[in-house]
């Protein structure tokens, strides 16, 4: 191959690269829209934990969860022990385990570095806008760009949210009861409804909700904690028989 040819194959990749790192970042935009609001309030509920502004967005650039990091806040405020903190943020979290599940066999190839900083990304905002480009594209060679544009767009977002939350919120300290976790509902019911399409994510989404409702009235929202589980724990368990049943069917 000539330098010539050489020069503009590596352009055409790289044109490639930005074109789909942009497209994951313009595609996110109404996600980004919807968390704004979210990011807003969870600044301002760090000054009622008695936390330090740059403590709270250090839970924002080391953490990056929002709902664990609502549990977290609640928690410090309530005087609750580490232990307890984390065992209820890595529940809240366990839902990532299928997310990651569901992304895995198009992420597999990629090296150690670039799965890291993925699943680092990884939200839920961005598993929404990134599965549906997957189940879209399936065979493309640069879909993780688009992964990686989704993400950091997502990740940028938050950080500045929750700085003008810690800012504003010691001026207007009601920001929390303006109503703005609206937006929180009307986002997280734009991400679960389009995924209701397949099999595992109904069935979590079943599981979860009948045991929320079954278990409300268990106190430190435990009932939440463990519909959580049982719902991650039956999509993981579905996804797998899902993908043991296209293994063999290959093999056929």
């Amino acid at each position: 191959m000539s330098a010539q040819a050489a020069s503009s194959t590596t352009s055409a990749a790289l044109a490639t690269r930005r074109s789909s790192f942009t497209a994951g970042a313009r595609d996110t935009l109404p996600m980004l829209v919807g968390a704004a609001p979210f990011g807003m309030i969870f600044g301002a509920l760090v000054a009622t934990a008695q936390m330090a502004a740059w403590q709270g967005q250090l839970m924002s650039l080391g953490v990056f969860a929002g709902s664990s990091q609502f549990i977290a806040v609640g928690l410090i405020a309530a005087h609750t022990g580490v232990l307890v903190i984390w065992l209820a943020t890595f529940i809240v979290n366990l839902r990532h385990m299928l997310y990651a599940a569901s992304l895995m066999p198009h992420v597999r190839h990629l090296p150690r570095r670039w799965r890291w900083a993925l699943g680092f990304l990884l939200t839920d905002e961005t598993f929404a806008v990134v599965d549906r480009f997957y189940r879209q594209h399936p065979d493309t060679a640069f879909g993780h760009w688009y992964f990686l544009g989704s993400g950091l767009s997502m990740y940028i977002n938050w950080q500045c949210w929750t700085l003008v939350g810690l800012l504003f919120g010691a001026i207007f300290p009601q920001l929390q009861t303006l109503g703005l976790d609206f937006a929180m509902v009307a986002t997280f019911i734009a991400i679960v409804v389009p995924q209701l399409n397949r099999r595992p994510h109904f069935a979590a989404a079943v599981a979860a909700g009948s045991m929320a409702y079954l278990l409300q009235g268990l106190p430190y929202k435990l009932g939440l904690l463990v519909a959580i589980t049982i719902g991650v724990i039956t999509g993981l368990l579905l996804s797998h028989l899902e993908g043991k049943r296209s293994a063999s069917g290959e093999q056929a």
